[in-house]
């Protein structure tokens, strides 16, 4: 019943990649359909503007060919190209070998106190009016979790490669999807697939991008990565992902153990250059308003403490606090390993009046505009705005080689 080591054991990720490169050195590419010259439309994207969709006959890599060979993929609509797909899991349908958790269970922050560590961290999404935290060490072990509150229907994404934590809104086109992972990885991303078209969908951005969803651009929902230790304190009426899932797995270890002490990504499943103006696994906090995108790392925030910017004429604050956040990927046990801090994004307005942010305690800040004191998860607890919530930007905590290589050549704070 146990699916998903695959997932969370690095060894087990080298011995898929030396499938894959067996199987890719079977061949070239095996022809599925003739080979025309491709058409392009425009599809709109509630976030990205309108993205190239090509259309025609295909051809597919063979190492995919023996794996992806009947899934019901329209393969003739793509917005990439299909050589950027890598077998991460080497099956004949690696679909949700790592499997998501579709009847996730919750408990109260009493409950889930008894087995999270303080300064663990784990994703905090609120919607309506439900606070709820996502340990990471339940996330990388099922990368996916679809659930409805309030009658809306989302999914909580994770990809540790990439250390990207997305939500989206499960409904397109009045249907909604059942998102699963395809065992697939671009850049070194999840690549997920849906229920219904089986389409393909890309993690980090929430982009369809082969199928009959090719160009569709899901809507991201705003999240925020914590300890467990500062949701708790915030939000004692909260849940938590509960450890029963289901699944005879203990989620009390980790298979990524040394991950970021790497140089950089797993090399068979990221083959591009790299932008070298950080380091590969350095932490940034990327933000994304419509077309414009901006990274913030940790090392520069975590002098500054705020940085107030403006992004497609949005204000927006960007905040860093040393709330004892440990680097989920260096050590064996959750809680323990190099202390990372915590990073996060608001919209800077506040009933049409822009604020501007300082640092004012190791754990709060203020505003110059009205002296009030904000709390690192954007509540005024003190002054004129006190009991204003300030709202999170859509924002991902990620690695510098995920953020730069979909976002190529965007700006970074300090440029």
């Amino acid at each position: 019943m146990n699916r998903i080591l695959f997932s969370i054991s690095v060894v087990a990720a080298l011995a898929f990649a030396v499938a894959f490169i067996a199987s890719a050195s079977g061949g070239d590419q095996t022809v599925v359909a003739t080979t025309t010259t491709p058409t392009t439309t425009s599809s709109p994207s509630s976030t990205t503007g309108s993205v190239e969709v090509t259309e025609g006959p295909v051809t597919l890599p063979e190492q995919l060919l023996l794996s992806v060979g009947d899934w019901e993929t329209d393969w003739t609509r793509r917005t990439i190209d299909l050589d950027e797909l890598l077998l991460g899991i080497a099956t004949s349908d690696p679909r949700d070998v790592i499997a998501p958790l579709d009847f996730p269970r919750y408990e109260s922050v009493e409950e889930a106190s008894q087995w999270l560590v303080d300064n663990e961290i784990g994703v905090l999404f609120e919607i309506e009016g439900v606070a709820r935290f996502y340990p990471l060490r339940i996330l990388t072990a099922h990368e996916i979790v679809n659930d409805e509150v309030g009658g809306i229907p989302f999914a909580v994404t994770y990809c540790p490669l990439c250390n990207t934590a997305v939500a989206v809104d499960r409904r397109v086109d009045g249907q909604v999807l059942r998102f699963g992972v395809s065992g697939l990885l671009r850049k070194s991303d999840l690549v997920m697939w849906d229920d219904v078209t089986q389409s393909l969908w890309q993690q980090i951005t929430g982009e369809g991008i082969v199928g009959a969803h090719a160009g569709t651009q899901l809507v991201v929902l705003p999240t925020a990565t914590v300890t467990w230790g500062d949701f708790a304190a915030t939000h004692p009426d909260g849940e938590a992902l509960s450890q029963n899932t289901g699944f005879r797995f203990s989620y009390g270890s980790n298979g990524y153990v040394g991950y970021t002490g790497r140089g950089g990504p797993f090399p068979q499943f990221f083959q591009d250059d790299f932008d070298d103006r950080f380091p590969a696994l350095a932490r940034v906090v990327g933000v994304r308003i419509d077309d414009t995108a901006k990274a913030y790392p940790f090392s520069i925030l975590s002098e500054l403490g705020v940085a107030n910017d403006e992004l497609a004429g949005v204000p927006i604050t960007v905040w860093w606090a040393d709330t004892g956040a440990v680097d989920n990927f260096d050590s064996a046990r959750p809680g323990e390993g190099q202390v990372i801090g915590t990073g996060i994004a608001f919209l800077a307005a506040v009933d049409d009046q822009v604020l501007t942010f300082a640092a004012a305690s190791p754990d709060t800040f203020v505003d110059a505009e009205t002296g009030t004191i904000w709390t690192l998860f954007g509540e005024g607890i003190d002054g004129p705005l006190a009991g204003t919530q300030l709202e999170t930007a859509v924002h991902q905590n990620e690695f510098w080689f995920a953020w730069s290589a979909f976002n190529e050549g965007s700006p970074v704070l300090g440029d």
